[in-house]
């Protein structure tokens, strides 16, 4: 435990810029995997064990792209756009099969093939980690803020993510495809009765849900180490978020996420050796005060 360094950083707007940013790149990160997870959740009613998965495959996804093309665009296109070709394509051949089934039987497929995906990536990248290297237009100097430096790239990734969550929010609450969707999330039965095909809608949810997991790996890609099991620790993550956030709450997993963030950039200073036992103490304390999370809400 390390105190005097945090309330020194606290003290430093230079530190405090600094670790502020590092916060908020890893809880952008988070949320874009953990509103994915949520959404399927919320609609599908599975836990996707295999989420993680997603965002590995969209950080290999933009890295191969990106060596091929040298476009860091399309890079982040081709991270997205298969990920979500590949959850529907998931979603309609396995998923879809164990609906309503056992949520023990959920986990067992989920878990299979998070196991089966890690070493697809093996036998195609190969088992060594990779780096895809910070695109050319981002290989400028930081910014200065108030003393502490800000990357421009991280200011790229915190925009996208808070671009997806505007969408994603006003897509769900404004549209017509939204409100159907949530109408199949408490009503699936109701919705089919109307004639809308809800295999349709659960497949593009889930697609939908893989398209942010693989876009934050795309975005990811620049800045982290590339290993096949990489999306394991994310999905862990993920959950607390979601736990935190409320599982189906879209604010939820924006708020949870960008609380882990901060929780691990400052506690990584303060409590060094206990930065990963700090996140499941706020999950914690968090259940403990409101067992649904912060915007979860108690079941009908």
């Amino acid at each position: 435990m390390d105190l005097d360094a945090l309330a020194g950083c606290l003290a430093s707007s230079a530190c405090l810029v600094t670790q502020t940013t590092s916060g908020l790149i890893i809880g952008m990160l988070l949320f874009l995997v953990a509103v994915g997870l949520t959404l399927i959740f919320g609609v599908l009613k599975v836990v996707n064990f295999s989420h993680g998965a997603f965002y590995m495959f969209g950080a290999y996804f933009a890295m191969t792209a990106y060596q091929l093309t040298g476009s860091f665009a399309l890079a982040m296109l081709a991270g997205a756009a298969g990920t979500a070709l590949l959850g529907l394509v998931f979603e309609r051949v396995f998923m879809s099969r164990v609906y309503g089934a056992d949520v023990l039987m959920q986990l067992l497929v989920c878990y299979a093939f998070v196991l089966i995906f890690d070493d697809v990536v093996r036998l195609i990248w190969g088992p060594e980690f990779k780096a895809m290297g910070m695109p050319s237009a981002f290989q400028v100097m930081p910014l200065f803020i108030a003393g502490g430096v800000v990357p421009p790239y991280y200011l790229l990734l915190i925009g996208v993510a808070l671009v997806a969550a505007i969408v994603l929010g006003a897509g769900l609450s404004r549209t017509r495809i939204g409100k159907v969707i949530r109408a199949a999330a408490h009503n699936p039965g109701m919705v089919s009765a109307l004639g809308i095909n809800t295999g349709l809608i659960y497949g593009g949810v889930f697609a939908l849900g893989g398209m942010l997991a693989g876009l934050a790996g795309a975005l990811a890609a620049p800045v982290r180490s590339l290993t096949p099991g990489m999306g394991f620790s994310v999905l862990i993550e993920s959950f607390i978020v979601t736990v935190i956030g409320g599982m189906g709450s879209i604010l939820g997993a924006l708020i949870g996420a960008l609380l882990l963030g901060l929780i691990r950039s400052f506690g990584s200073l303060g409590f060094p050796l206990f930065t990963e036992g700090l996140m499941y103490l706020f999950m914690v304390i968090v259940l403990v005060s409101k067992p649904t999370g912060l915007f979860g809400k108690e079941a009908a």
